[in-house]
């Protein structure tokens, strides 16, 4: 991307490197597409929707799966001058309404399966085109829309046209505190972040990633999507996130990013591996193995390597396990990596260290157009997440938020000037409603959001994700654990499983995977209890959950009580489950 100043001349850019190269796929390879029909697929895109009446300006709603069509999609609309944006796949019907109508949007690119959302929402449409089809509803198919191009279309000056603070996409916030905010990122943000990153780790064409997360977060769309655009990044594309496990082999991404509950989960199924291997002596030689590396993520923390004779140990763990379980995950080529979009345990950090997996944790939000401060490879900061990306600033305000500004902040949200105005300040300073601190070498360490910390009854404040995060350490079977407290005696916590765990432990005891019957399994209540009680060891008292409920239900992300990002909306929270809350300051 040298000189580019927008996505579109980056990517014209990046086309000339090696045409022949593939640039998308599926996993397994059913779908491969090389860089130079990605530019094809890309200009007619272009050429299409101008010959539908669309210009710069207009926006152009994406709802689909990770594919490849998302990919010359977006990069179609864009050298457009038009503001493609993507919407989640769990949205309701009332959800599309809203996001379209705030958008202002009217066409829509989508596929089969989701189309019922978007035409039960009512919003009034021109376009609706469909990738996988033309079913009833539709206007076009995505080969339509490709077909139907001005033959002599200037494309060279449709895109050249994009200026770098042109708006480049809307990123609809999860809506945690209320009904999600359209934040308008233009070139200039994205260009800001990709430069800070490049200050930080390298990225170069013919590196590999995934796509699994959704398009609509941030995460994925930087990571993913403007990664390939601007650096000839492959991308990898995986439908459906739970098969992001079997599908790593087959990608084997050189770079990647993922949220913390994927690294947790990857976690969790090495050590259930290494437990349950076919022979006594395999057993033993997984747990020594996991022990040293144990070991070797402590070191490195400590900033001290390993020596003497627990070095050649790491080494022989390494040749006979170690190596070979990276090999088993796909992640063998993995140079570096990325975990964010909330907290991440630190015995999960050491974990992969010590496997020789270089994660690496930072923080980041739509409004910094996905990532503001990165640890470095090779010096790390567990419980951190990292310095200022080159060529931000970042400080704390007197309240303890963490204030950020640079080219990365976004001129504002879509309609709202009110909203923009609380956020960012009269100097350019983001409100980021993060509490953190900032260490004498300029780590950053985020503590809770402003408005989540939990006050106790007697005054103590206590930050819920702290907490949350220690105890589904030693809590393997929960997927997410809710803490609750304000202005309470003592803190409780609501218990969802994890699905994958949940089914084990049901095979295991001969009981139905449901969880409102395992909610009441006095076997498995026992169990959550001694992952609370150890994770309790970890805290200090005022910090401890007293009480916990397991709920009979799994909480599907895009819920009313759980973002598409697995945060957790505390207030419906809260009003949904106050019957079983009061019972527990009951018993």
């Amino acid at each position: 991307m040298a000189d580019a100043t927008t996505l579109c001349e980056a990517f014209q850019q990046t086309l000339t490197v090696d045409p022949s190269a593939v640039a998308l796929r599926t996993a397994g390879g059913a779908v491969s597409v090389t860089w130079a029909e990605y530019g094809d697929h890309g200009r007619a895109v272009t050429a299409g929707l101008a010959a539908l009446g669309y210009q710069r300006g207009d926006t152009l709603g994406i709802m689909l799966t990770n594919r490849p069509e998302f990919a010359w999609v977006d990069a179609g609309a864009m050298h457009l001058g038009m503001i493609p944006f993507s919407i989640y796949n769990t949205s309701s019907p009332e959800q599309v309404e809203y996001l379209f109508g705030n958008a202002g949007n009217r066409i829509v690119v989508t596929e089969t399966a989701l189309l019922p959302a978007i035409l039960g929402s009512g919003v009034a449409l021109d376009h609706i085109v469909v990738v996988d089809g033309t079913p009833e509803g539709a206007t076009h198919g995505l080969a339509d829309l490709e077909s139907v191009g001005d033959p002599v279309f200037d494309f060279e000056a449709a895109w050249r046209a994009v200026q770098p603070d042109d708006v480049l996409t809307l990123i609809y916030t999860s809506g945690t505190t209320g009904p999600p905010k359209g934040v308008q990122l233009t070139h200039r943000n994205v260009f800001a972040v990709l430069h800070g990153a490049e200050g930080v780790v390298d990225v170069h064409f013919g590196d590999r990633i995934t796509s699994f997360l959704p398009a609509a977060h941030i995460a994925d769309r930087a990571s993913a999507q403007y990664f390939n655009l601007a650096k000839g990044v492959q991308v990898t594309y995986i439908a459906d996130p739970r098969e992001i496990a079997s599908a790593l082999p087959d990608a084997r991404p050189t770079v990647w990013f993922a949220v913390p509950r994927v690294w947790e989960k990857i976690k969790m199924g090495i050590e259930a591996k290494v437990a349950t291997a076919e022979s006594p002596v395999k057993q033993k030689l997984g747990a020594w193995a996991l022990r040293m590396a144990d070991k070797q993520g402590a070191a490195l923390l400590a900033g001290e390597p390993l020596t003497g004779m627990d070095a050649a140990q790491l080494k022989l763990a390494d040749r006979l396990v170690l190596s070979k379980i990276r090999v088993a995950l796909g992640l063998d080529q993995l140079r570096w990596s990325w975990s964010g979009a909330a907290a991440i345990a630190p015995e999960t950090l050491s974990f992969f260290m010590g496997l020789g997996v270089n994660v690496c944790e930072l923080w980041g939000m739509s409004e910094v157009a996905g990532a503001g401060t990165i640890n470095p490879p090779g010096k790390v900061k567990v419980g951190t997440v990292g310095p200022a990306l080159p060529g931000f600033e970042m400080r704390i305000a007197d309240d303890g938020e963490v204030l950020f500004r640079g080219d990365c902040v976004t001129p504002g949200y879509r309609g709202e000037p009110e909203k923009t105005a609380e956020a960012i300040d009269a100097d350019g300073w983001l409100h980021t409603g993060d509490v953190g601190t900032i260490d004498a070498d300029g780590y950053l360490t985020i503590t809770d959001r402003k408005k989540e910390l939990i006050i106790s009854s007697s005054g103590k404040n206590m930050s819920p994700s702290t907490i949350e995060n220690t105890l589904k350490v030693t809590t393997p079977l929960a997927a997410t654990i809710a803490v609750v407290g304000e202005r309470r005696p003592y803190n409780v916590a609501l218990v969802t499983l994890d699905p994958d765990a949940a089914a084990v432990f049901a095979e295991k005891a001969g009981v139905a995977a449901d969880p409102a019957v395992l909610a009441e399994h006095p076997a498995l209540v026992a169990e959550i209890g001694k992952g609370i009680e150890a994770g309790n060891a970890k805290l200090s008292r005022v910090e401890q959950v007293k009480q916990f409920r397991v709920l009979p239900e799994y909480w599907a992300p895009g819920s009313d009580v759980l973002t598409p990002t697995l945060k957790l909306r505390r207030k419906p929270i809260d009003e949904h489950y106050a019957e079983e809350i009061e019972a527990l300051y009951t018993r």
